[in-house]
């Protein structure tokens, strides 16, 4: 699957993510790579229950490497940034950046 074809899965099969910001990133944004990576940045709490839930079923057809960050700690790192982390919406779609 691409990159967009996973977004689109995702973003469709796991509710919850609507609670949460949403991205991929590394190598699976260039078609390169076994695994698919993934960022969620919100709540922790039921909701990232029920998230986790809905990734690990998701995770059963996809090969997907997924990293937790609350707010802050996304804040505080930089990582969305510095990683070249693009929005799930945005891939779903197609739109290039």
């Amino acid at each position: 699957m691409t990159a967009r074809e996973v977004a689109k899965y995702l973003l469709t099969s796991c509710e919850s993510l609507r609670e949460f910001e949403s991205f991929m990133f590394g190598s699976s944004l260039f078609g390169v790579g076994s695994d698919f990576d993934i960022l969620i940045v919100g709540p922790s709490g039921e909701p990232l229950s029920r998230l986790k839930a809905e990734l690990r079923l998701a995770g059963k057809e996809l090969p997907l490497d997924v990293l937790y960050m609350l707010p802050a700690e996304a804040e505080e790192t930089g990582f969305v940034t510095r990683a070249g982390c693009r929005p799930l919406m945005r891939l779903a779609a197609g739109e290039k950046r």
